[in-house]
């Protein structure tokens, strides 16, 4: 997929419906909102959080509104593009520029910032997997307390990394290489990817 940096490229790209995007546009930019790409599609924030997204496809393009479960809906004018999945997300689907109802839209969008204004959105809680060391592991932990303080010390994903990375391992010569490894980078407090994820 091609990697969008400006919203006029991502209107270019969807040259069938330039001109109807455009007009969205127009209509979302008369608002406080600030205008970016998200992955790969025009979105629109408030304090930095996401309100709105333009896209378009092949035979329609809409407007996504991110937590439009809140919107009153008084038009009906607002579908859930994928039922009992979607808990937040609410689109405004058009076929044609005489969809576009300016108006409507207009008071959609603006109802939709007073809702991002009033904190009203649907928190997403992530599901917390529980950590299952290893026999491997499990053992070495209770045979040296300083590791064993030092791998209770590390956040929940960085014991998960550490657990995973001793599990997959098939020969038992690879997990106790492995564990020769990791035992010195649990007691710094160091993540198994933390190098990876500072660069």
């Amino acid at each position: 997929m091609q990697k969008i940096q400006y919203v006029e490229e991502y209107i270019e790209l969807k040259s069938h419906y330039a001109d109807e995007l455009s007009i969205l546009r127009n209509i979302i930019n008369s608002t406080n909102l600030d205008e970016t790409v998200k992955w790969s599609m025009p979105t629109y924030c408030y304090n930095g959080k996401n309100v709105i997204g333009i896209g378009a496809f092949k035979n329609h393009f809409c407007l996504w509104f991110h937590n439009g479960v809140f919107l009153k809906d008084n038009e009906n004018l607002l579908i859930n593009a994928q039922e009992n999945k979607t808990k937040a997300l609410r689109q405004m689907r058009f076929e044609t520029k005489a969809d576009i109802n300016k108006t409507a839209v207009l008071a959609y969008v603006k109802e939709a910032i007073e809702n991002q204004i009033a904190g009203r959105e649907i928190k997403t809680r992530r599901a917390t997997k529980t950590v299952v060391i290893p026999s491997e592991l499990k053992r070495v932990l209770d045979a040296d307390q300083t590791l064993s303080i030092s791998f209770k010390n590390l956040t929940q994903g960085k014991q998960r990394e550490y657990c995973e990375y001793i599990d997959t391992a098939k020969r038992e010569a690879t997990k106790l290489k492995r564990l020769e490894k990791i035992t010195p980078m649990i007691i710094q407090s160091v993540g198994l990817h933390d190098k990876y994820k500072n660069c």
